[in-house]
């Protein structure tokens, strides 16, 4: 279960275990400083071996390469055998040596190689240490997302037409793989997940994939995308009836346990803060957003609860519904940051709004991002409807208020995920472009949440304040499960209770929340990312001219493409030192 691939964000479970203010005008961004003549001169190795790396690594994970724009890799999936693993693994631990053996670099090729080596080292322990490939649907699921052929169109139709029946022939040997790797019996969450994921795929294939290509006329095209879908749908729903025939033995074993917990924070985002340390900065902020929320609450619905608060606030759904609320929202988000000039908007790209894919629904938004070699294609927030099997009562609640939605616009869009690959993209650095880490990346959305309210957005509504504050609620409790589910003994009841509780979440989505925490322990990264960037910009901008120099900081921060953020921490002071994460005011006093 490697971290989602950084096009696929809501996400980004899509792991692929296969998601602000006003100022004076400002100096543009720069990109890492590159060595000066008195510094060592480059290693001319270093490139090549570097290319050569991401070469390999697109021949190795070719969903991965499509997504980015590489089509010659189209319709292909990655070796799933547990020979093909066995190679990817010994393929990674060999880079690594590679890597380190280089001597001689310049200041830039250093930072490189810590990028790179952060990348390498995430990669094998999601593959090589936490056991995914043996036991978590979620390190597969992101690399069988067929939608770049079906609404990228980076091909005319018939080309990717073709595509994807090459992508449907190759699904019934991906789905015999994943079925040999995954070893019995299973946590349950992790079988629902599965169920619910595999199961998607055999009516979209079926039933909404020939109406996408319904408009190429070519006969025989027809004749073979027919006969490529039934297969793959075939493949995919025995794959989904032999998790639901695993469900009567499925089990609660989830937990990673403290060591590999803390080795994931490590090894994928490069933080070695204790487990009880850490825990504590969740628990303060969690308190902070919540005496916050108390207070909009008094101004909003006086005397009322928490409770009747929050369901007054998500009682004024979105006209047309979460699709077409998103729609009218993404105009004047955009425009407020301009307006604000909060951060540079580095081209005219657009996002659309559709409703999510049945398989494609395990979380309630996710955007899907061109990649750096599609240039000019468009990027898609998706939003997904509530689960019709559950109670009319929870469906109606599962859809947001617009104040929540607001919120889930600016961290999916602008200027959230959207906007910070627009940035990435465009990065001079072009392993920066395609290798974006998860706290990086739901970092940087998350902390764009309560910087835009910081900014003015809602003027001051306590309304839109508590859309804000329960969109961090949700990510606090997010972190306190993760760590507490993994190395705690939590039960994923426990968890649902938090979100429900201490986070005045819906019945559904804490359902949905809490079983997600068992299988994407590395949920913690919102808050987390949240949080080390709000200590690096506290840090920065206090000789820079404090809130007047958030642009800088903002179009700085997002020049280095997405390395683990105590890397980007010593690029921009020049050193390594010093606290990642707020003092917690109990610590403070002390």
């Amino acid at each position: 279960m490697r971290p989602a691939q950084p096009r696929r964000l809501a996400l980004l479970l899509l792991i692929a275990l296969a998601g602000t203010a006003c100022g004076k005008k400002t100096e543009p961004a720069t990109a890492p400083t590159p060595a000066a003549a008195s510094t060592p001169a480059e290693n001319a190795e270093w490139r090549g071996f570097l290319k050569q790396y991401q070469e390999d690594y697109f021949v190795a994970n070719p969903s991965f390469a499509v997504v980015q724009g590489r089509h010659e890799f189209d319709g292909k999936l990655p070796d799933w055998s547990r020979e093909g693993i066995g190679r990817e693994i010994a393929r990674l631990e060999a880079a690594r040596a590679r890597a380190l053996a280089f001597s001689g670099l310049s200041p830039q090729q250093s930072y490189e190689r810590d990028y790179l080596l952060a990348r390498i080292d995430g990669d094998l322990f999601w593959a090589r240490d936490s056991g995914a490939p043996w036991k978590n649907p979620a390190f597969y699921s992101g690399s069988l997302e067929p939608s770049v052929y079906l609404t990228r169109p980076y091909a005319p139709l018939e080309a990717r037409m073709k595509a994807f029946i090459a992508y449907a022939q190759a699904i019934p040997g991906a789905a015999a793989q994943i079925r040999a790797n995954l070893k019995t019996p299973l946590p349950k969450t992790f079988v629902q997940l599965g169920i619910n994921g595999f199961g998607g795929f055999p009516d979209f294939y079926r039933k909404e994939v020939p109406t996408i290509f319904a408009e190429v006329k070519d006969e025989a095209l027809q004749k073979e995308l027919k006969a490529a879908i039934e297969p793959a749908a075939k493949a995919m729903q025995e794959l989904a009836d032999w998790l639901k025939s695993e469900q009567p033995k499925a089990n609660d074993d989830y937990a990673l346990g403290a060591e590999k917990f803390a080795a994931m924070l490590k090894m994928t985002e490069g933080v070695d803060t204790p487990l009880a340390e850490l825990e504590a900065i969740g628990k303060a902020d969690l308190a902070r957003n919540q005496a916050a929320l108390k207070e909009a609450c008094a101004a909003f619905a006086p005397k009322a609860s928490i409770a009747a608060c929050i369901a007054k606030v998500g009682a004024n759904k979105p006209k047309g519904g979460a699709v077409e609320g998103a729609r009218a929202q993404l105009a004047g988000l955009k425009q407020f940051l301009i307006d604000k000039d909060l951060v540079s908007i580095p081209g005219s790209e657009e996002a659309l709004v559709n409703e999510a894919p049945p398989y494609q629904r395990w979380n309630f938004a996710y955007i899907d991002i061109a990649g750096p070699y599609d240039k000019g294609m468009p990027s898609t927030y998706y939003i997904a409807p509530p689960d019709p099997s559950w109670p009319k009562a929870e469906q109606e609640a599962y859809i947001p208020g617009q104040a929540d939605l607001l919120f889930t616009s600016a961290h999916e869009v602008w200027p959230g995920h959207f906007l910070q690959f627009l940035h990435a993209n465009r990065s001079p650095f072009e392993f920066g472009q395609l290798f974006v880490g998860y706290a990086f990346a739901e970092g940087w959305a998350h902390y764009t949440e309560e910087t835009m309210w910081e900014a003015g957005l809602g003027a001051g509504s306590p309304e839109i304040h508590i859309g804000q504050l329960s969109n961090a609620l949700l990510r606090d409790v997010r972190f306190l499960c993760a760590i507490g589910l993994h190395t705690q003994g939590m039960s994923v009841q426990t968890c649902e209770t938090m979100f429900r509780e201490q986070g005045y979440q819906d019945p559904g989505n804490s359902r949905q929340q809490a079983a997600r925490g068992t299988y994407d322990p590395a949920y913690l990264n919102y808050t987390m990312g949240k949080l080390m960037i709000l200590k690096l910009r506290e840090d920065w901008t206090a000789s820079r001219g404090g809130r007047s120099a958030w642009k800088a900081f903002h179009d700085q921060f997002l020049s280095y493409g997405g390395p683990p953020i105590p890397l980007v921490r010593a690029q921009m002071l020049g050193k390594s030192e010093g606290g990642l994460f707020p003092t917690p005011p109990s610590a403070a006093k002390e």
